[in-house]
């Protein structure tokens, strides 16, 4: 399989890009989602969520002091 960046990988395997998606190689092509989940039910007023592209994930902290974790109460991804 031929991948977005040029990079050539076997059929069965695996790999994460740089855009944090996670990728299979198939006979049939390549199968790409994200490898993070995503916030959705929080308080978007009083919170903001943070991608870290390092670890590929989110965190939910306070407008007013982001050493503050927020409650997030559902996530997709």
């Amino acid at each position: 399989c031929l991948d977005e960046e040029g990079k050539v990988h076997e059929f069965h395997s695996s790999w994460r890009t740089n855009d944090c998606n996670d990728c299979s190689c198939y006979r049939s092509g390549i199968s790409c989602c994200t490898s993070y989940m995503t916030p959705v039910n929080y308080d978007k007023e009083k919170c903001d969520s943070i991608f870290n592209k390092e670890t590929c994930s989110y965190k939910v902290v306070e407008k007013d002091d982001y050493s503050k974790e927020c409650p997030v109460h559902s996530w997709v991804g």
